[in-house]
């Protein structure tokens, strides 16, 4: 549309389904470049991507003309099938339901990056249930932990 002009920065944080430690460093990248593309094809523009073996985040600038959830729904269904199709597991491979998102001002964009570059080193000191409340909790996000701690199996 004409004459609108947006930055919208919004961090996605979404995991396997019950946290299940199955995103394996050997085919991360390849999950990666795959996110990254369903991304790219639907408009938006990816500053940073990374992953632990139980869950993902995203940074992206967001066009306005797709919902955040239309987006969602997108790359952890289309990525889902393509980690099932590619025979990475011997399991089915599924993301939980639900998803964080995250806004943030263009001055945040160097320490969102930062801090999702280096999630390893993060999630020395942190669980990603630890990791996520404190998301909730700083963004004043409503949540009831039946629905948001799916444990392990």
């Amino acid at each position: 549309m004409p004459n609108t002009y947006t930055q919208i920065y919004i961090q996605f944080v979404f995991a396997v389904k019950h946290r299940q430690s199955l995103i394996h460093p050997s085919w991360k990248d390849e999950l990666h470049k795959y996110i990254t593309g369903i991304v790219k094809n639907n408009g938006h523009f990816v500053l940073c991507i990374n992953s632990m073996p139980d869950h993902l985040h995203l940074f992206v600038i967001l066009r306005t003309e797709q919902a955040v959830s239309h987006l969602m729904k997108d790359v952890k269904g289309s990525s889902s099938k393509w980690i099932n199709d590619s025979g990475f597991l011997k399991g089915r491979f599924e993301w939980q339901s639900g998803y964080g998102a995250f806004s943030y001002n263009r001055s945040d964009i160097p320490r969102v990056v930062n801090y999702i570059q280096n999630q390893e080193e993060h999630h020395k000191r942190s669980t990603f249930k630890m990791e996520y409340r404190d998301f909730l909790e700083e963004y004043e996000v409503n949540y009831d932990e039946r629905f948001v701690f799916h444990d392990p199996v």
